[in-house]
């Protein structure tokens, strides 16, 4: 199991990556063992079986059906979190990286998807930014200004394709794009076992550790793949308690697809400047209707419990600006890791030499995961990269303390919810299909009704560092506020860092 079990299903959910993949049968030796299946898992297993490297792709769920399967499937080298705040945090010439690097990645997606004969829908389009009011035309300067200072291509303009926008200024960036992600990621996999690599579905990773010249991964099956290199590539990492996850913070993100008749609006990529912001792109149909794909309402996990608001203000804010938008045809969430200076944890994990991890995808999953594919291939063959310093996972920010002291107070102030009361006071309460925390004695229950009355009871203890976690009834998990793992109703781990289930409490 894995995030697919969540109650919610993307535009691309339909795609199978590698639907004949078994779990992993007997132990295994490969050079290069990969955790995680996403972007960045089969990207980087793709770079190193090209290098001539057998790799072996082990994921807790199907292939590919992770959080990747949950975005909206940007292509961007424009800061997420804008370019004048990555400089006054790290300066320009590390944002000259970043911009270097995320370019990179879009083009290597290019490169493989015609190399491979990938049919997944790249398209290079443009992207552009655009102020939601016009009091903050002024961050247009700013970030033309920063944006000219690192060498992107970006102009000012004006009119775009939105009711009401027709005069408004915009900036447009060169050279962005867009794809069908899981039909890549379904291309990637032919790419790797044609190569002599090999992907395990449904296989849990209880352990990442180094060995004398090598690594060793242990899987609750017991089997174990012993290896040179390990990767993990999970979202948030299961091999680590602390040094990571301190410096990242987890937040849900909306997304939702409506059908749209062709030639409606430009195919491109379109960024507001709310906060928390919006971002709009076309997808190919069949026929004479695409789909408007658009995101956004984004918030802390665990700090709300109100998808359906969010989704409503999604929609309303979508079709204020494309009125002659069709019927919605899917709505989900997914999960991004926010780190505290914008650019992701990408190399060898803190304290080790042979195990490398990548995290912090900032907004940016896609560019980023592909980013790790060049920067760890270049580790692992050369022992260098030129964007060795920009994605250094045991980098400190001195100047990020401030957002490194809000995000971790989360978890100070969730411990106190344990000696707080439940949601409600009985179990007896609990209606077919609701979830809630409920106290017995000096136990917190983790406990959820199904429509044929079945309770499930399991400790609202989180397993990763023992955080309260929280309901979350759009998705029908338990989603942990401090450092992002998900559980099913019966305690089964969906998402990492959390390995191991919740307390059964039956």
């Amino acid at each position: 199991m894995n995030v697919s079990d969540e109650r919610t299903a993307s535009l691309w959910a339909p795609i199978k990556v590698a639907p004949d993949a078994v779990p992993l049968p007997h132990d295994d030796q490969v050079d290069v063992v990969v955790v995680g299946s996403g972007i960045a898992g089969l990207s980087v297993a793709y770079e190193l079986a090209l290098a001539g490297k057998k790799v072996a792709v082990i994921d807790r769920g199907q292939i590919g059906s992770g959080m990747t399967a949950r975005t909206t499937a940007h292509l961007t080298s424009v800061c997420d979190d804008y370019f004048s705040e990555l400089i006054a945090l790290r300066g320009r010439e590390l944002a000259r990286h970043f911009h270097e690097s995320q370019s990179a990645a879009i083009d290597r997606i290019e490169a493989i998807q015609e190399m491979e004969a990938i049919a997944c829908d790249f398209r290079r389009v443009d992207g552009f930014l655009f102020p939601s009011s016009g009091v903050q035309e002024a961050d247009l300067e700013r970030e033309l200004d920063a944006a000219l200072q690192i060498g992107a291509a970006v102009e000012r303009t004006t009119g775009l394709p939105f009711a009401g926008f027709s005069g408004a200024p915009a900036l447009r960036y060169a050279r962005q794009a867009t794809f069908h992600p899981l039909k890549y990621l379904r291309g990637l996999a032919v790419g790797l076992r044609a190569r002599g690599s090999v992907l395990y579905r449904d296989t849990v990773v209880e352990k990442v550790e180094e060995t004398d010249g090598g690594v060793r991964v242990a899987t609750a099956s017991g089997f174990v793949v012993t290896g040179k290199w390990a990767v993990v590539a999970t979202n948030s990492p299961i091999n680590d308690r602390v040094a990571l996850h301190t410096k990242q913070a987890p937040y849900r993100t909306y997304a939702m697809s409506f059908e749209i008749g062709r030639n409606v609006i430009p195919d491109g990529l379109y960024w507001d400047t709310e906060d928390p912001y919006h971002y709009v792109r076309l997808q190919p149909g069949d026929g004479e209707t695409d789909f408007l794909v658009v995101g956004g309402e984004d918030h802390k996990t665990g700090a709300a419990d109100d998808g359906d608001e969010r989704f409503a203000a999604l929609t309303s804010w979508t079709r204020r600006l494309v009125p002659d938008l069709g019927v919605e045809t899917h709505r989900w969430s997914g999960q991004v890791m926010e780190t505290i200076d914008y650019a992701g944890f990408i190399g060898r994990n803190p304290g080790n030499e042979r195990v490398f991890v990548v995290t912090g995808d900032s907004g940016e999953g896609m560019t980023h995961g592909v980013v790790a594919a060049l920067l760890i291939r270049d580790l692992i063959l050369s022992g260098n990269s030129r964007w060795r310093e920009l994605y250094e996972p045991s980098r400190k920010t001195p100047k990020a303390i401030g957002d490194y002291l809000v995000e971790n107070a989360t978890a100070i102030k969730n411990f106190v919810e344990y000696i707080a009361p439940g949601e409600i006071d009985s179990l007896d309460k609990l209606r077919p299909g609701e979830g809630a925390i409920v106290r017995v004695g000096l136990t917190k229950i983790a406990a959820f009704r199904d429509e044929d009355g079945t309770l499930y009871k399991r400790s609202a203890s989180c397993t990763h560092i023992g955080c309260h976690v929280h309901w979350n009834s759009l998705e029908r998990c338990w989603d942990c506020p401090c450092h992002g793992s998900q559980f099913a109703v019966d305690g089964t781990a969906l998402n990492g860092p959390a390995v191991s289930p919740l307390a059964d409490l039956q």
